[in-house]
């Protein structure tokens, strides 16, 4: 499997018990979607493997404590302490109206109600306080703030996301 073809589900944070238990942090909203799966993949020395789960709960909000297959000690348990957890893409519950996932949107023109047609999204920064729109326009880097008040419309036929920004926030980019 390869990482293009998967989401990040989360990180493993810690060990649960002696036994080889683990505890995943999960990047989701809406962590009962995952109580169920029989298997995840780990990002263990830049491949990702296959880790098969024997059994699952939630676990303090949006953490899911974990017994896998074949770790059954704590040293199993430490060989995978830190690493990252996807799924397969196909797995993504599918969005609809304004929501989406960040890499789904990767290549959508940006259109600002007022401003007209900013660019192309070339990655979604999430290093800030709040994730932002990293857009190219004609070689220039314009980041527009990922908030609700600012998102109008989202077109996934069209490949757009209409806009709406404070005055003079794109131009502040441009000039």
């Amino acid at each position: 499997m390869r990482k293009e073809d998967c989401f990040y589900l989360g990180k493993i944070v810690r060990k649960h018990s002696f036994k080889g238990e683990v505890v995943i942090k999960l990047d989701t909203d809406e962590p009962e979607l995952y109580i169920e799966m029989e298997s995840v993949y780990v990002d263990f020395g830049n491949n990702l493997v296959p880790f098969f789960i024997e059994k699952s709960s939630l676990h303090k909000g949006n953490q899911l404590r974990v017994r896998f297959e074949d770790v059954n000690s704590e040293a199993d348990a430490d060989a995978i302490l830190k690493s990252d957890i996807y799924l397969p893409l196909t797995l993504l519950p599918k969005l609809t109206g304004d929501q989406f996932y960040f890499h789904e949107i990767i290549g959508f023109k940006v259109v600002d109600r007022i401003f007209g047609e900013v660019g192309i999204i070339v990655k979604i920064n999430e290093t800030a306080a709040q994730p932002l729109f990293e857009i190219d326009r004609e070689g220039k880097e314009i980041f527009i703030p990922m908030v609700d008040e600012f998102i109008k419309k989202v077109d996934r036929a069209n490949k757009t996301i209409e806009v709406q920004t404070p005055e003079g926030l794109i131009e502040l980019y441009l000039s």
